[in-house]
């Protein structure tokens, strides 16, 4: 299963959120192609209601740990209620990596 299906599976399964985005970002940072380094979360969850940004990022930190501890080297999280959603329906593009390109064969 690759790192992407993963986490999909552990956050569908433990937030059942209303609406999901993992999306692969690595293409933009200085690695091999194909690989699942980086990564941008949109996840939009009734059970973030009430909840402070920090608490939200730390379910989705302590959730994705081990993936954390092996080959994922970021993970930029968007965690918003589906009235904050509603409000946006979007959100901002990853900025450029500094080191953009792929490694060199």
């Amino acid at each position: 299963m690759s790192i992407q299906s993963l986490i999909e599976s552990k956050v569908q399964a433990a937030l059942t959120p209303v609406h999901l985005e993992v999306i692969n970002e690595s293409y933009m940072h200085r690695v091999a192609p194909g690989s699942e380094t980086h990564f941008k979360l949109v996840v939009v969850s009734e059970q973030f209601e009430g909840q402070r940004l920090l608490a939200r990022h730390r379910a989705l930190n302590t959730l994705l740990a081990d993936e954390l501890a092996g080959g994922v080297h970021a993970l930029a999280l968007h965690t918003l209620t589906p009235a904050e959603w509603q409000t946006r329906q979007s959100v901002l593009d990853s900025p450029a990596c500094r080191g953009k390109g792929g490694v060199s064969a």
